[in-house]
């Protein structure tokens, strides 16, 4: 049975920028439907012993498990996202991803506009992400519940454009959002640790 996982903070900690209000509807409604629903399409299947990730990855493809793929994908997605902020978060990163960015992007503030953009540009619900592949640091935005991890990749940070993320806050102002989202609330130790760890991996293989 797979369980919600708990904010990583209060709920209020975000506040101004992501309100108390936006993260109870988010996080004890939203999210929550996601792992109730998963939970009825898994029970006395195949998927029912396995562990999130691997239920994410055998549903990716096809049809067949599209709705248990959507709703899978969606507490992975949220999960990641509580992460990918902070209280007192945004700036900039430090160290070995900071240096990553700026060979891969030119310097952070073409990154900050590069991401700033394809989450602005993202039609309808989705997401916008920071992937690590193949040695280099790339943004993606995807549709719905589409993530990353269907694709092989590693998410290093996360930005839900999905309208209940901010709505309650910024109403139709999704640029508004995703700057407070960067400058105010990034989380970029958690970053900073997916990157040190997919780094070692990649070495690895």
């Amino acid at each position: 049975m797979i369980e919600l996982p708990p904010l990583p903070y209060a709920k209020d900690a975000l506040a101004p920028h992501i309100s108390a209000e936006t993260l109870s509807v988010h996080h004890g409604k939203h999210h929550k439907a996601y792992v109730d629903t998963t939970n009825k399409l898994i029970a006395g299947t195949e998927f029912e012993k396995l562990k999130l990730e691997e239920i994410i990855k055998r549903t990716a493809s096809g049809k067949e498990h599209k709705k248990l793929f959507n709703n899978a994908a969606q507490i992975w997605n949220h999960t990641f996202y509580w992460h990918s902020m902070a209280p007192k978060g945004g700036g900039k990163p430090k160290g070995k991803l900071a240096d990553q960015i700026n060979v891969d992007f030119g310097s952070f503030e073409k990154f900050h506009e590069q991401f700033h953009t394809a989450g602005v540009g993202q039609f309808g619900s989705g997401w916008v992400w920071l992937v690590f592949k193949d040695g280099k640091l790339k943004i993606e935005a995807t549709s719905n519940a589409d993530n990353p991890l269907a694709h092989g990749e590693t998410a290093l940070l996360c930005s839900d454009v999905w309208e209940h993320a901010y709505y309650i806050d910024y109403q139709n102002r999704r640029p508004d959002y995703l700057k407070s989202f960067l400058d105010d609330l990034c989380n970029w130790s958690f970053a900073e640790e997916n990157f040190a760890t997919a780094r070692a991996q990649s070495k690895a293989a």
